[in-house]
């Protein structure tokens, strides 16, 4: 017994699984006594300084195994801090990718293509694609590989000789990287959404900015003959296309394979410049198949007027031509020298239209009811069986003022058209066809809003009164800005016989006059003035990338032979573009 009272001693200051075990060993205790008759050992009261008391270790207590869950691997990934941020913040990492500051313990990483050096397999390429600007009032209109670098390496010469290349931190790293390190003071490195505002206030002036940073106010000037803003543009020797790579250690591909949810391909984006994400718009001024235009064509040939500028016109996705005279089988064969007002079209000259790729037509032109009802239906019923759209006039007032309505690549367009000007017998009323009146524009406002708010950018026409000057009146400006004010991103004068000035206002870019696209007028008499502005000509083209309206390119031609446009020469374009800037109130442009 004095056995067990030590045991059960120690037992009692540390009671365990071993104490257990030696009691139940060392004693004897009939199996039928109860345990509750055991005898309870009296513990002695500890002194006020207890000497040390050494417990046993506690042995861990057997469990039955458990099913240990398996560790998802971790892919690392390095991104270089210099490439372009449009393309890291795209990005979005989550477990099981792990994002480190160090390349060499990446298992995958996002470069420069020319840091690829054969030993880590590509997992995916990437284009970035920049773009060189300047204000929108700049003559320049593009510059050479050779002209870029030289002032990359502060030793530019004409236009922007002087003037240091703006741009962000990030894109001088970018270009740092691929260019190496720029020439003293040969760039000017501003926070990105300072870039315009400088550019615009520090004239003549250009910058280097990611193409999704594009918009209106901002003139692509073109490298090599080559834009991002063109349709057929190729990111293939564009100088300013940025390759990047994702690449990925051999250890770490083997890991992917194991994992086939993981699809790291996927979260790098292949580009910011997707053509299935653009739409591009033309949009023209006056056109009018009659008198000595008419003759033209008759003795050359339907498609004469067109051959010049047709590569522009079908360069875009939505070709509009804002033809004002209506065609029917009755219309007699042109008289060149005709003074008569009352136009008609004969349904061959058609194919001029065609030819050029038209597939827009707006009817605010008061000429389209000068041969009748009949003729204007025909018209409608010409162009519904080509399948073109229409927009500012119709079968009737209703239709007249219906806006046109366009999904594209993901672009929204709403175009909507009036004429101001009349005659009000030119007007559609309920019952018969005719143009869309104007009237208060309460219902064009209207109209505006209500198609903003449903996803669509608005493109504004007006059938204005011409003054035959380059100028916008006073009446003019209010009635098209407050389009703008309603939501239109842009507003134009379809009936500018002489092309006119321009501007950004808010957040919309407004043109009061484009002048003639088809149209035999070279000269008119103005009271005692000879006019002959009317030969030059604006085509306008519109850029929308993913929901946005991001740029329009000022194409300029002049009338030749009384019917057939063709593109301004160089010295030609500058010194029409210089009036035309004047007359905009922009000035000191290269």
């Amino acid at each position: 017994m004095a056995k067990l009272k030590a045991v059960s001693l120690e037992c009692a200051i540390g009671f365990s699984w071993v104490c257990l075990v030696i009691m139940l060993a060392g004693c004897s205790v009939p199996v039928s006594q109860p345990l509750a008759t055991a005898p309870i050992p009296a513990y002695p009261l500890l002194a006020s300084t207890p000497s040390r008391v050494v417990l046993p270790a506690s042995p861990t207590p057997f469990l039955p195994a458990a099913n240990t869950p398996t560790a998802k691997p971790v892919f690392s990934i390095w991104i270089n801090p210099a490439v372009p941020q449009g393309l890291s913040h795209s990005i979005r990492l989550a477990a099981p990718l792990q994002p480190v500051e160090k390349q060499e313990s990446a298992l995958f990483q996002v470069d420069f293509s020319a840091a690829a050096d054969g030993n880590l397999p590509v997992l995916k390429e990437a284009t970035w694609i920049y773009a060189l600007v300047a204000p929108f009032p700049t003559l320049v209109d593009g510059v050479t590989r050779d002209d870029l670098l030289q002032a990359w390496r502060g030793t530019a010469g004409g236009d922007f000789k002087g003037r240091p290349i703006l741009l962000d931190q990030n894109t001088l790293d970018v270009f740092q990287t691929i260019w190496g390190m720029p020439g003293s003071q040969a760039v000017r490195v501003l926070p990105a959404e300072q870039l315009l505002d400088v550019a615009w206030g520090e004239r003549p002036s250009w910058a280097l900015v990611p193409f999704e940073s594009l918009e209106p106010r901002w003139k692509v000037l073109a490298v090599d003959g080559m834009s991002p803003l063109q349709k057929d543009f190729s990111a293939d020797g564009y100088f300013l296309s940025v390759h990047l790579a994702l690449m990925g250690q051999p250890s770490g591909l083997v890991a992917l394979k194991k994992n086939a949810s993981i699809d790291l391909a996927s979260l790098v984006p292949a580009t910011n410049r997707d053509p299935q994400k653009m739409t591009v718009v033309i949009m023209t001024g006056v056109t009018g198949l009659v008198r000595a235009l008419a003759y033209r064509m008759e003795i050359r040939s339907i498609t004469y007027p067109g051959e010049a500028i047709a590569g522009w016109l079908r360069s875009a996705d939505f070709t509009h031509i804002s033809n004002e005279v209506s065609f029917t089988s009755t219309c007699p064969y042109p008289q060149p020298l005709s003074l008569s007002l009352l136009f008609c079209s004969r349904e061959s000259y058609l194919g001029l239209l065609d030819y050029v790729g038209a597939n827009i037509i707006e009817l605010t032109g008061n000429h389209n009811l000068d041969w009748g009802e009949e003729a204007a239906l025909n018209t409608l019923d010409l162009y519904q069986q080509r399948g073109w759209h229409t927009f500012g006039g119709g079968r009737n007032l209703e239709d007249a003022q219906k806006p046109l309505l366009i999904d594209h690549h993901g672009n929204r367009l709403a175009f909507i058209g009036c004429n101001l000007v009349g005659p009000v017998e030119a007007w559609a009323t309920p019952d018969h066809p005719g143009a869309a009146p104007c009237g208060d524009k309460g219902w064009m406002v209207s109209q505006i809003k209500a198609v903003r708010s449903a996803g669509y950018l608005p493109i504004v026409t007006f059938q204005y009164s011409e003054n035959y000057t380059d100028t916008a009146g006073y009446q003019e400006k209010a009635d098209y800005r407050s389009m703008v004010d309603a939501g239109a991103v842009i507003v134009d004068g379809s009936q500018a016989h002489t092309p006119k000035g321009m501007e950004f206002y808010q957040d919309g870019f407004i043109h009061y006059g484009l002048g003639n696209l088809f149209f035999d007028q070279m000269e008119v008499q103005v009271g005692d003035k000879l006019v002959t502005t009317t030969q030059d000509e604006f085509i306008d083209r519109h850029v929308f990338y993913a929901g946005r309206y991001i740029g329009v390119d000022l194409l300029t031609a002049r009338l030749e032979n009384w019917a057939r446009p063709r593109p301004m020469s160089e010295s030609e374009r500058n010194a029409f573009l210089k009036v035309i800037f004047a007359a905009s109130g922009w000035y000191n442009e290269p």
